[in-house]
């Protein structure tokens, strides 16, 4: 019988295919006394040779998906595993104990792994005890002759099953079988998510029981379009689902056409769809889909994709390729966004009881201008290839964004004087702060631009991580408190003549496109895939009939009221 399972449609699109568990496996093992000690150091060394030879597959696939830099941590991972001391001393081990490869394996690595996390002033070498872990785990997968998943060894048409994924499975994930992902837990604004979208991989998430519910092997159906999964569907229900993968892929060739279209509403209304992106890798996705700029690009990428801080040559370089490839389109670049849960382990940040609230973005830019100078002069460098615009991120009060402006000043005038060419840069802030966002229309008055990141304002503005299970049903994008605030600083923006955009998450939601427009909000930024579909609804939009809307959202006193209110109107909004 078939089972149905309802999640969150996380990425759009059908998918069809045998369940992958990308689950830990049961890796426990019991310390056994061994007479032949050659033939246990000899299924180590198989069992090394095996995972070796897994990690370059990997590290291989890596570099093809992530780049040379992500790739290098797969590297380290086969340099443990060649390190002469390491396996000499579990060899010993065996030998001197008499114990079986398994037990050996775990003494000694534990042995490592309470020597790196003892480095408590050293940052770099703490994360070595990770690795150590890591590395632990796939030979014991081979000492046990237990598989053990890995989203890039996957060779065949699938469907992954997971709790979660991580940014750095699903970056690893191949399109050409992975055809779609179901996890127990996480939303549309998840890191895992955001990047299916970007993939364009079918995706539904927080199901709550994918993992318990789904075999290996089983036949499951992703219906992204819906947030629904069928698990060993009927061979009536999958005819269904194949007429609908192929309307909907019949839709998106469709959309396809409106790729050099400009973004216009049907009363002939114009408003600009951009990407985001995280690095100048994904740039040919955003020229694929059409956008008409870059609304954010996430530049604390650059400093997590590295092992120290990135030098002033090297940021240059990715702000350049970016504007450059852009063809004089704006790319909003968004300084560093570190803290929260974005971390790097060469800037260690104090513990924090609530470091999402704590210190981070433009609080740590501010304290260490040191490196926010070195940032803002290779931002302002790159900005005579093209139009670039700066936006400072986590801006609660004024004095912080004049604060951030009066370095950008000086450095602006220092390479001035040294000489350097330099374009003309707009200044905004990210609005993400309910008090930003209530006093908008003081900062309207200083600001070039104001971008209001909805992932975070959203959940500042509820009290909720939208990452935790127990309170995601406080994620509301279209809570009448949410869309007031939202208004009100888009009406803020228009009054002093500033650009009002969004780069949250809620830009690209068909459901909030409508309320966005009836507020006039002017640049859409989003994920690249979503960018053809917005395209095509906003042309079928009447910005007029869509403002009547808003005002009615606004009397609303429920979520589910702004929703159901959008659902009934659609039509009569065309």
């Amino acid at each position: 019988m078939t089972k149905v399972l309802k999640g969150i449609a996380a990425s759009d699109g059908v998918a069809i295919a045998k369940a992958y568990r990308l689950v830990d496996p049961d890796l426990s093992f019991s310390k056994r006394t061994i007479t032949d000690v050659d033939g246990e150091v000899s299924k180590m060394q198989s069992a090394m040779d095996a995972s070796k030879a897994e990690l370059e597959i990997i590290k291989n696939k890596a570099k093809e998906t992530l780049g040379e830099e992500e790739a290098e941590v797969f590297e380290a991972h086969i340099t443990i595993l060649s390190d002469p001391e390491m396996i000499g001393a579990i060899n010993k081990e065996i030998s001197d104990q008499k114990v079986n490869a398994e037990q050996a394996l775990f003494d000694v690595t534990d042995q490592y792994i309470s020597m790196f996390e003892a480095m408590t002033d050293n940052a770099y070498m703490q994360e070595r005890a990770g690795d150590v872990r890591d590395v632990r785990k796939r030979v014991m997968s081979h000492l046990l002759g237990v598989e053990l998943p890995n989203p890039a060894l996957i060779n065949r048409p699938v469907v992954i099953v997971s709790h979660d994924l991580t940014p750095s499975d699903t970056a690893q994930l191949d399109r050409k079988f992975v055809k779609g992902f179901i996890t127990d837990i996480g939303g549309r604004t998840s890191h895992s998510a955001i990047m299916s979208r970007t993939l364009e991989i079918p995706a539904v998430v927080g199901s709550g029981e994918a993992t318990t519910t789904i075999n290996e092997d089983d036949t499951v159906i992703i219906d992204g379009l819906d947030g629904v999964a069928l698990v060993s569907p009927t061979d009536a229900e999958i005819a269904e689902y194949d007429q609908k993968e192929q309307d909907y892929l019949k839709q998106k060739d469709e959309w396809e056409r409106l790729k050099t279209a400009e973004t216009l509403s049907k009363d002939g209304v114009h408003h600009t769809l951009a990407a985001n992106i995280g690095t100048p890798r994904d740039l040919q996705a955003v020229l694929d889909n059409g956008a008409e700029g870059i609304g954010l690009f996430r530049s604390e990428f650059l400093y997590m994709n590295s092992a120290e801080l990135p030098t002033e040559d090297e940021q240059f370089e990715a702000y350049k390729s970016a504007v450059a490839k852009m063809d004089n389109k704006p790319v909003v670049v968004r300084t560093m966004d570190i803290g929260g849960d974005k971390k790097l382990p060469y800037l260690p940040l104090p513990d924090e009881m609530n470091p999402f609230m704590g210190y981070r973005a433009i609080r740590i830019s501010l304290d260490r201008d040191d490196i926010f100078r070195t940032q803002l002069r290779a931002l302002i460098r790159a900005s005579s290839y093209g139009q670039l615009w700066i936006m400072f991120p986590m801006i609660a009060t004024l004095d912080e964004f004049r604060a951030a402006k009066a370095i950008y000043d000086d450095e602006r005038q220092k390479l001035i004087d040294a000489g350097t060419k330099v374009g003309e840069v707009k200044l905004g802030i990210m609005i993400e702060i309910p008090a930003a966002a209530v006093l908008a229309d003081q900062f309207a008055k200083e600001v070039d631009f104001m971008s209001i990141g909805t992932n975070d304002l959203i959940g500042y503005s509820m009290a909720a991580d939208r990452t935790n299970e127990r309170v995601s049903y406080l994620y509301q994008p279209y809570n009448p408190s949410v869309l007031r605030l939202i208004k009100h600083v888009i009406d803020s923006a228009h009054k002093e003549g500033k650009f009002a955009a969004m780069c949250g998450e809620m830009a690209g939601d068909q459901i909030a496109v409508p309320l966005l427009l009836g507020m006039g909000l002017d640049e859409f930024s989003m994920s690249a895939t979503s960018i053809l579909k917005t395209r095509s609804l906003m042309s079928r939009l009447d910005s007029q009939k869509a403002a009547k809307l808003v005002e009615r959202a606004l009397d609303a006193q429920t979520n589910d009221e702004v929703k159901q209110l959008v659902l009934d109107a659609m039509d009569s909004l065309k």
